[in-house]
């Protein structure tokens, strides 16, 4: 798989790194967990609650890329 970015990009969201891996967003945090990759920033919310943010180097998403498949389930094509 191939995945071409800005160089001067240096910090993805969950979501852009979801969508150029092809990795759902369960299975992306399940892996940024298990192979301690990207980290969580926690901002506050009105009411009081956390909202907690995924972000990811460029590294991180080479080392996604290459260790983890498309999430079949995220292509309705793929059956």
């Amino acid at each position: 798989m191939s995945v071409t970015v800005r160089s001067s990009q240096k910090l993805f969201t969950e979501d852009e790194v979801s969508g150029l891996t092809g990795i759902c967003l369960e299975h992306l945090r399940s892996l940024a967990r298990s192979k301690h990759l990207g980290y969580i920033t926690r901002a506050a919310e009105a009411a009081g609650q956390q909202a907690e943010q995924w972000f990811y180097t460029d590294s991180d998403l080479m080392v996604l890329a290459i260790l983890a498949p498309r999430c079949q389930h995220m292509n309705p094509a793929a059956t």
